[in-house]
């Protein structure tokens, strides 16, 4: 049991005083967030307040489903009266005018909020290095990258500043940095979870989802942020299930598992994560499971149509920063094509303004088709070899990244290498289907492996259900460097 449902349970029955407890919290989490820089903002004074006013309403706590849980949240989701940056200049000193829905289901569940989590700008990025304050160092391995986009959420939850946190998934940024930090991710399905309050960057592949110690605390947030919002037009009517009962209760008995070959061919994945997988399986099928091959077909054109659908979705969203309604602006400019390009030149990021170039060619006239265009066809294809897929086999394992957490300035300079971190993500929030990462092992340098399960639309508590079962059979436990 992680340390969400610990603290949960300890709250209730009165053993911890919620401000006892926060008082010696802070103390340790400003001395590790000066090692780590995962939280770009704590929120001492504000999370005391409630935690005076929880220890003096017992009846209210107890009644709370989160009630007086610290949980951070990704710099890309709206706190009313916060500040709200995406890690970037752009936005220094703006102040969310209202919370984002997420934020708000977690406040009326009675969560305290403790920080604001440092991330890639705009979430564009694996390694949380392009951010205009300062990269994420690895709870683990202090010289390694925490990953991106959601990085710092990842530290902040593996450095215990927090029990659970919220981060956006674009194409992997709350799994990869789960892989590379020892925790657990979610990224539900595209629909599942509302988007209003959250700052876009590609808008049919964004996802907010929960990052935690394990499956069942990950389903605790869940279980309050789910749900229709009448606010996102792309938040869907269905149901939400009872994820929390589902990892208390779910066997891997007779569960069809899948391999897509495309995941595992020789040379894609470091030969360490690969020999670990293979060993995992044998623990999937001492559970029970029933492991077979899979394919999806167009995995290998993943990256390149991500690149494209994500990039061109950015440079429209990333139109609205234009020093004119909010955020940066100039001093000096001389018309207002002068103050616009000045506003950005400053205010954003070197692959912010990378990715913003590349849709905007994709998206220009005599290109849209040769590229963009293609692009979408790729993309419904990989969806319908998704879907095909789980009509043989009731979940997918894969690897969530090529390799373990790699050492801070190492790719930054190489974009590319930098994208095929996200190799094995990508493909995931094309198909708009959910994916939990998890951690399965550690390599020889103790650094954390991720293995990941990846479920038909709207399955998330048979997702949940399946990485409790096997973090119950193959327990982990992290190794700070701390």
């Amino acid at each position: 049991m992680g340390r969400l449902a610990t603290l949960k349970e300890g709250f209730r029955s009165g053993k911890i005083g919620v401000t006892e407890y926060y008082k010696d919290f802070f103390s340790r989490v400003r001395v590790r967030n000066e090692k780590l820089n995962a939280l770009l903002e704590i929120f001492e004074k504000d999370a005391l307040e409630r935690a005076v006013k929880f220890d003096q309403s017992k009846s209210t706590l107890g009644n709370l489903p989160l009630g007086a849980l610290p949980i951070a949240i990704k710099d890309m989701i709206s706190i009313r009266g916060q500040e709200l940056n995406a890690s970037s200049k752009i936005l220094k000193g703006y102040r969310a005018p209202r919370s984002a829905t997420v934020t708000e289901r977690l406040e009326k569940d009675g969560a305290i909020f403790v920080g604001r989590a440092n991330c890639d700008e705009f979430a564009m990025g694996s390694s949380n290095e392009n951010t205009s304050f300062g990269p994420v160092k690895n709870p683990c391995a202090l010289d390694r990258t925490a990953g991106g986009s959601s990085g710092g959420s990842a530290a902040a939850v593996a450095a215990e500043l927090c029990v659970g946190a919220l981060g956006t998934d674009t194409g992997g940024s709350i799994r990869l940095p789960a892989a590379f930090c020892g925790i657990t991710g979610l990224k539900p399905t595209y629909g599942r979870v509302s988007r209003s309050g959250a700052i876009a960057f590609a808008s049919s592949l964004d996802q907010i989802g929960p990052m935690a110690d394990d499956a069942l605390d990950c389903a605790h947030i869940l279980q309050s942020i789910a749900g229709r919002d009448p606010r996102d037009a792309t938040s869907m009517p269905v149901k939400t299930e009872n994820y929390i009962e589902a990892c208390k209760s779910f066997s891997l008995k007779g569960v069809k598992i899948g391999l897509p070959k495309e995941y595992f061919q020789k040379g894609g994945v470091d030969p360490e994560i690969e020999k670990n997988l293979q060993s995992n399986l044998k623990v999937l099928e001492k559970e029970g499971a029933i492991i077979r091959e899979a394919s999806i077909p167009h995995t290998p054109y993943g990256i390149a149509v991500y690149y494209l659908v994500a990039t061109a979705e950015a440079a429209s969203n990333l139109a609205r920063y234009d020093g004119i309604r909010y955020g940066k602006r100039v001093e000096q400019f001389k018309s207002l094509k002068d103050l616009i390009m000045q506003t950005r030149s400053e205010g954003f990021g070197s692959e912010v303004k990378r990715r913003i170039m590349l849709g905007t060619f994709a998206l220009s006239s005599g290109y849209y088709d040769a590229y963009y265009s293609k692009a979408q066809f790729v993309r419904s294809k990989l969806q319908s070899e998704f879907l095909n897929a789980f009509k043989e086999v009731d979940l997918l394992f894969t690897p969530v990244a090529p390799s373990t957490a790699f050492k801070i300035g190492e790719k930054v300079n190489d974009p590319l290498q930098m994208y095929l971190s996200d190799i094995y993500t990508v493909s995931i929030n094309l198909a708009g289907v959910p994916a939990i990462a998890f951690p399965v092992g550690h390599d020889s340098q103790n650094l954390p492996i991720g293995g990941q399960f990846i479920a038909p639309p709207f399955a998330e508590a048979k997702l949940l259900g399946a990485a409790a079962a096997f973090e119950r059979a193959q327990p982990f436990q992290r190794r700070l460097a701390l």
